[in-house]
């Protein structure tokens, strides 16, 4: 039998591993529907999905640019690739930053536009 499968620290950093994966799969699909949301002229809907991801951006914030989960699974592991606290390939995790903040920012700036349209 793998000793490994019995370690608890390895059990520890899957948990940590899986529920990180789910919050961004959660703040990440926020993100891509509040054009589609927008789009569909429903701003109360964009803006409420923004909003959800302004609670995100104000976590990071407060915590320099470091999802907390991460610190919690430096707890169990030496291990410091950019993907070494959640379920992403090594490229989306190392530019998540980046992608995400672009399109959440594309995002907020077409539902304005979209808003002042539909404002006349």
């Amino acid at each position: 039998m793998d000793a490994s499968r019995n370690d608890p620290a390895i059990a520890a950093l899957r948990i940590v591993k899986i529920v990180h994966t789910l919050v961004w799969a959660l703040f990440a699909g926020c993100i891509v529907a509040i054009p589609i949301v927008a789009w569909r002229r429903n701003i109360d809907g964009a803006l409420a999905l923004i909003a959800i991801v302004g609670i995100e951006v104000l976590v990071l914030v407060v915590n320099r640019l470091r999802c907390p989960l991460t610190g919690i699974a430096a707890r169990y592991t030496a291990d410091r690739r950019d993907n070494f606290d959640i379920f992403l390939p090594l490229w989306l995790a190392r530019y998540n930053k980046h992608i995400f903040g672009a399109l959440f920012a594309g995002g907020i700036l077409y539902t304005a536009i979209i808003w002042r349209v539909m404002r006349g």
